[in-house]
């Protein structure tokens, strides 16, 4: 029996389509934190490629991807670099993108504001409650923030 083309092809496509989605769902986004401060981006895989910009200890990182032992990197700005993958963990952390935002003694905004927090400020997530984390900054203060001010969304 002679398969027509057509069939062929859609199924060629049906398997390909099956085996894409089993990747792109076993696929997670990984995110880091800094293990100190001064460390170096670099612009490529190497401590001879150039060092496009500093970060400090906490500071969030998604990694893009892996190649020997450095990892591929983006902020909450969408600055993309490389870092010497022992220079990482994974250890979650959140930053501020939008230029002020407040620090809540809860998880709505009918709470007390207990602290403005400028751009760039890294907190540790400590839980989630509806679109609402909670912080702590260097165990000197402990509060909510709107999920939509932080990055990354959903830490937790």
């Amino acid at each position: 029996m002679k398969i027509k083309a057509f069939p062929k092809f859609f199924l060629a496509g049906v398997v390909a389509l099956f085996i894409l989605s089993l990747s792109v769902a076993g696929h997670t986004t990984e995110y880091v934190s800094v293990k100190k401060d001064a460390v170096n981006i670099r612009s490529g895989p190497s401590t001879k490629s150039r060092v496009i910009w500093q970060v400090f200890e906490s500071f969030p990182l998604q990694v893009i991807k892996r190649e020997g032992k450095w990892a591929n990197v983006v902020d909450f700005e969408g600055d993309k670099g490389w870092i010497y993958e022992t220079l990482i963990i994974s250890k979650k952390s959140v930053i501020v993108n939008v230029e002020t935002a407040n620090m809540r003694s809860g998880s709505s905004t009918g709470d007390t504001v207990i602290a403005t927090v400028k751009k760039g400020v890294v907190f540790e997530p400590l839980a989630m409650k509806g679109d609402w984390i909670q912080v702590r900054y260097k165990n000197e203060i402990t509060g909510w923030i709107h999920n939509s001010l932080l990055w990354p969304a959903n830490p937790l």
